[in-house]
């Protein structure tokens, strides 16, 4: 398989597992997280202190690009 649709697949299957939007996706993907390590960050539910994944790519986007948003970075 080659590598870069394997890649393609890794994204899919945290979409899909962790339930997360396009938009978060791209956040996560700018950021230039993996998406195998995304189970680390996700039990939010075990560590209360925890954000849930969403809100946490979120937050770290707006830290590092100063948007909430997607749009065109320079």
């Amino acid at each position: 398989m080659p590598k870069n649709l394997k890649n393609v697949q890794n994204w899919l299957y945290a979409k899909k597992k962790y339930r997360l939007s396009d938009e978060t996706i791209e956040m996560a993907k700018q950021l230039g997280l993996n998406p195998k390590k995304f189970g680390g960050l996700a039990n939010h539910k075990q560590e209360r202190w925890k954000e849930p994944l969403p809100d946490f790519i979120s937050t770290l986007y707006e830290r590092r690009f100063g948007t909430s948003r997607l749009g065109k970075i320079e």
